[in-house]
């Protein structure tokens, strides 16, 4: 059982938390520049640090994001990317900081708080020997997922998988696997999603496919709250479709923050690389 598979009766809270008990975000219109920056603060980190013995992974994070929002975070290996993530996902603890989701301080907040947050990373969290459809379920019953059986056909035909729902896990594609997991994360409609490099290993025709189902379901509402979304990938290009916004991440430290439609994708690689290499130099 996965970190996020907890017992029924917790998955349960966590989904009636993300419905009745966030008091800082509210039902609002389809996502568009114009109100992004009057929407309410998602996710807010200050001076966020992590360390594994005397290293330092993560320098002061200091990262504000608002509701519907989508945040493509790049960085070279190592920079602190997944690191980050998982601390967002309350999958690792920070050595110090503070941080906030819906307004709410991690650390006071109950093990409920994942059902507000998908995931989709490296690991797909599926069980091989299982079928899509008995993979959901088991997400769902976990999650008390209302009206299940209707909510599987729904995420499984954005992801296009109707027609092997009922086949192996194990005998799926890197990309199918993939687009399986984006309908695990999104089984629970939680509206925050965190993506870790979702398309590596991919060839591009599975990339380009996972990358259109991450777009459906980042447009889609959570319950009628527009969805907020950070990713990491090492697509520039992608990454600058994608997204509202872009963070470079280097040595630990957010070395820059734009606005996509500041940039076009040569912009992007000229800044990003310049970025990068300022900041090696300064290691």
């Amino acid at each position: 059982m996965t970190v996020f598979a907890r017992s029924a009766a917790q998955l349960s809270a966590a989904n009636n938390f993300m419905l009745e008990s966030l008091p800082n975000l509210t039902a609002l219109p389809a996502t568009t520049d114009a109100n992004l920056d009057s929407r309410p603060v998602m996710v807010r980190t200050r001076k966020l640090t992590k360390s594994f013995g005397h290293f330092q992974v993560l320098r002061g994070i200091d990262l504000e994001l608002r509701q519907g929002e989508f945040l493509t975070l790049l960085g070279p290996n190592g920079a602190g990317k997944t690191t980050l993530l998982r601390i967002l996902a309350t999958l690792a603890k920070p050595t110090g900081g503070e941080i906030e989701l819906a307004g709410i301080p991690l650390s006071q907040a109950k093990a409920s708080i994942r059902g507000i947050i998908g995931v989709i990373s490296h690991q797909t969290y599926l069980y091989e020997d299982l079928s899509p459809l008995e993979n959901l379920r088991f997400y769902g019953k976990m999650y008390d997922v209302p009206n299940l059986e209707k909510r599987i056909a729904q995420v499984i035909e954005m992801v296009g998988l109707t027609r092997r729902a009922d086949d192996r896990v194990r005998n799926f594609s890197r990309g199918m696997q993939q687009r399986l997991s984006i309908a695990r994360a999104i089984l629970h409609n939680p509206p925050l999603l965190l993506l870790d490099e979702p398309d590596t290993g991919l060839d591009r025709h599975a990339a380009d496919m996972l990358a259109q189902a991450i777009r459906d379901f980042g447009n889609h509402d959570a319950g009628n709250l527009p969805r907020t979304v950070i990713m990491t990938t090492h697509n520039l290009e992608r990454g600058l479709a994608m997204s509202d916004r872009l963070a470079i991440l280097v040595g630990g430290k957010l070395v820059q923050q734009r606005r996509s439609d500041e940039l076009t994708p040569d912009g992007l690689a000229r800044l990003y690389y310049e970025t990068v290499d300022a900041s090696n130099r300064k290691v």
